[in-house]
């Protein structure tokens, strides 16, 4: 009996997360011009048009990510992100945006991930000079506490 009720609690508990970031997702998608895709487990894509990839992320805490075909995205990949993160984080878009744009100077820079932390939030950005699907990932998320 104790087990079918911590199993019910666990089910309650994760339905409502998952309500939670789908409502989560319809906002962003609403503020940055796109429409809720499809969710595969904890992540839901966000459909844009042109060739910026926009998903979130809820586990402890959610997590909106970027992706973009080029090493030097778009000023609209920034834009997009930020005000996806102003959303997530409750940081201004244009505090958002500077940081993103440190990460990502830092990652071309260093050549590897680079990550910001800031007043409970990171922000981070890996450009991958090869071939791969993507040339350019940058996410912003909450600190988990702890």
């Amino acid at each position: 009996m104790l087990r079918l009720a911590l199993a019910c609690l666990l089910l309650i508990t994760g339905a409502a997360r998952a309500d939670e970031c789908d409502g989560l997702a319809r906002q962003i998608a609403e503020s940055i011009g796109g429409k809720v895709g499809r969710r595969s487990g904890p992540s839901i894509d966000i459909r844009m048009p042109g060739a910026i990839k926009v998903d979130v992320t809820c586990r402890a805490e959610p997590i909106v990510q970027a992706s973009s075909a080029e090493a030097q995205p778009s000023p609209a990949f920034f834009n997009d992100l930020a005000v996806a993160s102003q959303i997530l984080v409750g940081e201004p878009a244009a505090t958002v945006a500077r940081i993103i744009a440190r990460a990502h100077a830092a990652s071309l820079a260093e050549r590897r991930k680079s990550f910001i932390q800031q007043n409970g939030w990171s922000a981070s950005c890996y450009t991958d000079p090869g071939g791969s699907s993507f040339r350019t990932l940058c996410s912003v998320g909450r600190i988990p506490p702890g």
